[in-house]
């Protein structure tokens, strides 16, 4: 089963609710329900959502948006076969949007698919090279499969990007660490918390890296400000399964937590 906090370590770039229905029977009258159900969607009101877009699916089986943003709504809910049986619906249906394969390999992640999300992924990236979420579930996808250097280059590609957010290019930073360039990571670590002073994940990251490098006070001082942000950065299962760290500094940060903490 995966709860809603799984899915929001998911969806950090990942998951794409369709604004518009796609099929042309759904612009009339029922289309006040499929914005409700978008608007409970977003707003993390799952239960409630995932009932309206059941409701709106009875009269529109073959709108590919409703069936896709209610997969994810389902990956939410603890249920990732029913998303993805929602998503390959929505696949067959308008195979040529992209959004629902990305959609789909997040759920094949949860299941540990890790072949079929790594070829969801790789279709959109074939058909769309820059496209950012592609890039990075892809380089968790091979994380998970102890690819490290594969995983960096796909996370570098993604933090490069002109939209790409905060975290693609923590877990290039995260992975440059696990293949022993600390002083690169650092580096990277660095110049992410001065833009964003506020992001617990490079904060918690170059904790584990100024503790690995014998810098303790520092790495102390670091780790009061992640602490502060986000208190699941103390929890190595989190940290691997569902944030996604590499081996190393995770468990860097946990050998300073427990020195911290004696």
């Amino acid at each position: 089963m995966i709860n809603i906090k799984v899915l929001k370590a998911l969806v950090i770039l990942s998951i794409v609710f369709i604004l518009v229905p796609l099929s042309s029977q759904a612009k009339e009258l029922p289309k006040s329900l499929f914005e409700k159900a978008l608007q409970e969607s977003k707003n993390g009101d799952f239960i409630q959502a995932e009932k309206d877009w059941s409701i709106y699916l009875n009269d529109n089986p073959d709108d590919a948006a409703a069936l896709s943003n209610r997969g994810n709504i389902r990956l939410a809910l603890g249920d990732p076969q029913g998303d993805l049986k929602d998503q390959t619906k929505a696949i067959e249906i308008s195979p040529e949007d992209l959004d629902p394969y990305i959609n789909r390999g997040i759920a094949e992640e949860a299941l540990k698919l890790w072949d079929d999300a790594s070829n969801d992924y790789s279709y959109v990236l074939n058909k769309n090279p820059t496209n950012v979420s592609a890039l990075y579930n892809l380089g968790n996808v091979m994380g998970s499969l102890n690819n490290w250097v594969e995983a960096k280059k796909l996370f570098s590609q993604a933090a490069s990007s002109s939209n790409s957010i905060a975290m693609a290019s923590s877990s290039e930073a995260l992975a440059i660490y696990q293949l022993g360039d600390f002083d690169l990571a650092e580096k990277k670590l660095r110049i992410l918390i001065r833009k964003y002073p506020l992001f617990a994940d490079a904060r918690a990251a170059l904790s584990a890296l100024l503790w690995r490098k014998g810098f303790t006070g520092e790495a102390e001082s670091n780790w009061a400000a992640a602490a502060g942000l986000d208190i699941r950065y103390r929890d190595k299962n989190w940290l691997m399964n569902i944030r996604r760290w590499p081996p190393n500094p995770t468990n860097d940060l946990i050998a300073f937590l427990a020195f911290k903490d004696r």
